[in-house]
């Protein structure tokens, strides 16, 4: 009887804890016995340069929680830092402010212990102060494989350094899939250099690789950094139904392939330098977008297509090949459609193989096409100006299998 009740004891499920924390060393010591469906729960509070490290393993049905006794009552300054690796362990509900630091929240621990269907969600890296650095910085630094970044507000950062970045490995085999959706990207003021991006996913040493993720339902507003709004440096990426209000930069192509921007909305909102989306390389899918009241030129005009570079180097320009740009509406800008524009004096090859169909185009202020190339190998059809005409063709339509609507 005593071994029946002993199995039955043994066979009963550990009831998940909620652990209360108080500081960074009640963290510490939690972190080293926190276990499936374990919730830590931070102490309202300020938590002045806290640097918080957890790896631990939870479950689908059963995560790990890290989250705010008070959703927006915890509040990280200073060099905090939140750095999570592990599986299935969410973070809801923290505040970091003004951070100082080279790192802020860290989906990894290192370079071994990688971070996997992890979420980050309700939180918020803000900085109002004039912070001056030589330092390369991220707000948000996402490693592994199918992790998300949602509902949160990031805004404010002043230094060197993307804000969000999507880091691939040439080693990693289970890496990208990520999502970052229904976010808030505040405004960042002009860096006056490259490396103000907003988002990043990749870079030019791992663009050839593919990353998968999704970029959808995000507010990105003012984030002026630099020219690169986003810039995508890895192939296979969604962005869609994203809405880009009085940004001075671009959604850019930079490096990768197979991409699709579908279905944002591009609003100029009266400010200078706005743009829309910058083409460069093979196979990609622009459709169905809204670009209104965008003042930019040259590379920020409402979509712009760039030269390629002969057997170009991983870090420059590759020749747009195979590009779909179909169904989207140009309305009131100062530059619609701009063909060849050069990024690199080494720049001189044309786009090959790129249909341009099925478009509304407001040629009030701007023409519909600006071209700076050969266009032989473009193809329109069924472009349409808004206010009932058709915008003057520049390549013959071809007949037959060369166009695949």
């Amino acid at each position: 009887m005593r071994l029946f009740f002993l199995s039955l004891t043994l066979a009963l499920p550990i009831s998940a804890k909620d652990i209360p924390v108080a500081d960074a060393a009640a963290f510490a010591d939690a972190a080293k016995t926190i276990a499936a469906g374990d919730t830590l729960i931070l102490q309202d509070g300020t938590w002045a340069d806290a640097r918080l490290k957890i790896h631990a393993e939870g479950t689908a049905k059963k995560p790990v929680t890290i989250k705010a006794q008070t959703p927006g009552h915890v509040v990280f300054t200073g060099d905090s830092r939140l750095s999570v690796g592990g599986a299935h362990i969410v973070v809801d509900g923290l505040c970091f402010q003004n951070p100082t630091g080279e790192q802020v929240l860290e989906l990894r621990l290192d370079s071994k212990q990688l971070a996997s269907d992890c979420r980050i969600t309700h939180c918020a890296v803000t900085n109002d102060t004039p912070l001056v650095s030589k330092n390369s910085a991220q707000f948000v630094s996402i490693y592994g494989a199918r992790n998300r970044v949602d509902h949160c507000y990031i805004a404010g950062k002043t230094t060197q350094g993307t804000t969000l970045v999507v880091w691939l490995s040439e080693e990693a085999k289970d890496q990208g899939l990520h999502q970052i959706d229904h976010n808030h990207f505040g405004p960042r003021q002009k860096l006056g250099k490259n490396g103000g991006e907003t988002i990043r996913l990749g870079d030019s040493k791992t663009s050839m690789q593919t990353a998968a993720c999704l970029v959808e339902h995000n507010l990105f507003e003012k984030c002026d950094g630099e020219a690169e709004c986003i810039s995508n440096k890895s192939c296979g990426n969604v962005y869609r139904f994203n809405t880009f209000k009085g940004v001075s930069g671009t959604l850019t192509l930079r490096h990768g392939n197979r991409c699709i921007v579908e279905g944002n909305v591009f609003d100029g909102a009266g400010a200078k330098g706005t743009g829309g989306v910058r083409v460069i390389g093979e196979h990609h899918i622009v459709t169905g977008n809204h670009f209104e009241n965008l003042t930019g030129d040259k590379e920020r005009s409402a979509l712009c297509i760039m030269l390629g570079i002969p057997d170009s180097p991983a870090n420059g320009y590759f020749q747009v090949k195979h590009a779909e740009i179909r169904g989207n509406r140009f309305v009131n800008c100062e530059h619609n459609i701009l063909i060849g524009m050069s990024g690199n004096k080494k720049a001189t090859l044309p786009p090959v193989e790129t249909h341009i169909s099925d478009n509304s185009i407001d040629t009030r202020k701007g023409e519909a096409f600006e071209i700076q190339c050969a266009v032989d190998g473009v193809f329109t059809q069924n472009n349409r100006d808004q206010k009932g005409g058709q915008p003057e063709k520049f390549q013959a339509e071809p007949v037959g299998p060369a166009w695949k609507k």
